[in-house]
């Protein structure tokens, strides 16, 4: 089953088709790469500005400051940064819309973009505004941006020539929890990590030849839960071990670990969109 805006919104085509035709698709088209740049650089501001909130929120990064004071530093940063990312994504999708029309991936990141918004300005910002205390309505909103989540995830993992995408994200993932723990459980957690990568190597290189697909993809799917697995459960110990801090407690840092990833979905499925 292709997950493609086309097979869904069928009936859009011949409006889709004219986009680069006339304004503002017609004007962008021949300066794409400029619009690609400006898109990137919004993405690296947000980017910077989301990490270094919720890893405040997680209790790590600037712990000179409390959230509210970090949420007031970044705040204007990463507005700006989203600003950026959806006009210029607005003008680069009008000067090239058959591609995501007929993309999966942009599928998955506009799924993910979705709950990106969602977990950044619903929930991460008001915690932070709390110094990480949650309520009732932030909860709900968590858990709405976790479904949108979930289905983004859900498109970039079923999709053909895309699902290679979400290595990103449990790279990302994998970072984090290096960062973030601290002590026996770092040192126990980067071995068994050095342990999977070179069983892996081993198992993708010579076991199992390069160019041997049949075997080579079920293996890597393996692997893949493998790695998720190991960086989820680091995770809930790191959690677990925390407790609750002064400014929060599990949901306030598990809502943060998840406010950082969704971007990283969102980016890598924008990335995997030109190899669809």
């Amino acid at each position: 089953m292709s997950l493609a805006p086309q097979d869904f919104l069928p009936a859009i085509a011949p409006w889709v088709g004219t986009l680069d035709d006339v304004w503002p698709g017609a004007a962008v088209k021949p300066y794409f790469a400029h619009w690609e740049v400006a898109h990137l650089l919004s993405m690296i501001m947000l980017g910077g500005a989301s990490i270094l909130l919720n890893l405040r929120l997680i209790g790590f990064g600037l712990s000179e400051q409390s959230p509210s004071e970090v949420r007031r530093d970044v705040l204007p940063w990463l507005n700006v940064g989203v600003i950026g990312i959806l006009i210029t994504g607005l003008l680069i999708g009008a000067s090239n819309p058959d591609r995501l029309y007929t993309s999966e991936a942009f599928t998955a990141k506009m799924l993910g973009l979705a709950a990106a918004l969602i977990l950044t300005y619903g929930v991460s910002l008001p915690l932070a505004r709390a110094d990480g205390r949650a309520g009732a309505a932030v909860r709900v909103t968590a858990l709405i941006g976790f479904v949108f989540w979930a289905l983004s995830l859900y498109v970039f993992g079923v999709s053909k020539l895309v699902n290679p995408g979400l290595w990103h994200v449990v790279t990302a993932a994998a970072l984090i929890v290096l960062f973030v723990t601290r002590g026996l459980t770092r040192i126990v957690y980067a071995a068994g990590m050095a342990a999977l990568i070179a069983i892996q190597f081993v198992t993708t290189h010579f076991v199992i030849k390069p160019d041997d697909f049949t075997r080579l993809d079920p293996a890597n799917k393996v692997f893949f839960a493998i790695f998720a697995a190991w960086i989820l459960g680091a995770a809930a110990v790191q959690l677990i071990s925390a407790g609750r801090g002064q400014h929060g407690g599990a949901f306030t840092k598990a809502t943060a670990y998840a406010a950082i990833l969704v971007w990283v979905t969102t980016a890598a499925a924008g990335r995997w969109i030109a190899f669809a």
